[in-house]
């Protein structure tokens, strides 16, 4: 990819993560807030992760009816 097209900075994995991409403040559920620290870093949808608020790829163990849209 060329660096001067521009990227989107969230993307939606169909029955996966939402990837995040450059510095965002992701809040969680107690409401802590966690800075982003990688290039691209993947944020748990399916409410199943072990590290919430991140992706651990539970979402991949999970019936199909149980995954995020």
């Amino acid at each position: 990819m060329s660096a001067d097209l521009p990227h989107a900075d969230r993307v939606l994995c169909p029955g996966g993560p939402m990837l995040l991409r450059g510095d965002h403040v992701v809040v969680d559920a107690d409401g802590v807030p966690h800075q982003t620290t990688r290039p691209v870093i993947a944020v748990c949808r399916c409410g199943r992760s072990a590290r919430q608020p991140w992706c651990d790829g539970t979402h991949k163990v999970l019936p199909a009816a149980d995954r995020p849209a």
